[in-house]
């Protein structure tokens, strides 16, 4: 079946399909590149950093970070490092605070996959009722046994067209949601784990500062 054969077959709600198929793969498109930009460089300069501020090279750390800016952790990490001379608790809630406003960039359109999954199998559904609503209405009931049956089974399965494509899109669309999903989890964890880090050694580095200072009085 040809694609024109096939949205007369499917009917009006094809077009709301073939926008959904459309609007999904677009995004999906931007979420791929997003993940593999943020996989491909984060774990690195984020332990690049990690280990410059050890070194007690804040200056270094910090240039590092605004060169990767475009990196959720880096962006949490200026957002802590950042601040005038704060004790831990500021810089753990600066980090806690920055970490919860990257929340909406990592899960970002996924109540548009969402609402795709849930509405393409009901515009199917749909669909289908339409194409079997119209082939029924073309039977009269002395045609039964005619040569009207004939056509009334092939409305049947060309109205099943658009529970299939239905069911297609949301298939498709749930398959990458799941895997945005995924990656959206496990960074929050390396969000944990190395902020974690950073604030350890931040505390380490706050209570040096008091010792020095107070063996200096």
């Amino acid at each position: 079946m040809g694609i024109q054969n096939l949205f007369a077959a499917g009917g009006v709600v094809m077009w709301p399909l073939l926008a959904f198929s459309v609007l999904g793969g677009a995004l999906i498109i931007e979420r791929i590149s997003f993940w593999v930009r943020i996989n491909k460089r984060q774990s690195r300069v984020v332990r690049d950093v990690l280990n410059l501020y050890r070194l007690d090279n804040v200056v270094g750390a910090m240039e590092k970070l605004q060169k990767n800016a475009d990196l959720p952790l880096a962006r949490i990490f200026l957002a802590a490092l950042e601040l005038e001379e704060p004790n831990p608790e500021e810089f753990r809630l600066a980090l806690e605070s920055e970490a919860q406003a990257e929340i909406p960039v990592l899960k970002r359109f996924q109540n548009i996959f969402e609402t795709i999954i849930s509405l393409a199998p009901l515009l199917g559904l749909l669909g289908t009722v339409l194409g079997l609503i119209a082939s029924f209405a073309s039977l009269n009931l002395g045609d039964v046994g005619g040569s009207k049956t004939t056509n009334v089974t092939s409305g049947i399965s060309e109205a099943l067209v658009a529970t299939a494509s239905g069911l297609v899109v949301a298939i498709f669309i749930l398959v990458f949601a799941n895997t945005f999903r995924g990656l959206y989890q496990r960074q929050i964890a390396l969000i944990q784990e190395y902020g974690g880090q950073l604030e350890l050694l931040y505390r380490r580095r706050y209570q040096r500062g008091e010792k020095t200072y107070a063996s200096t009085r």
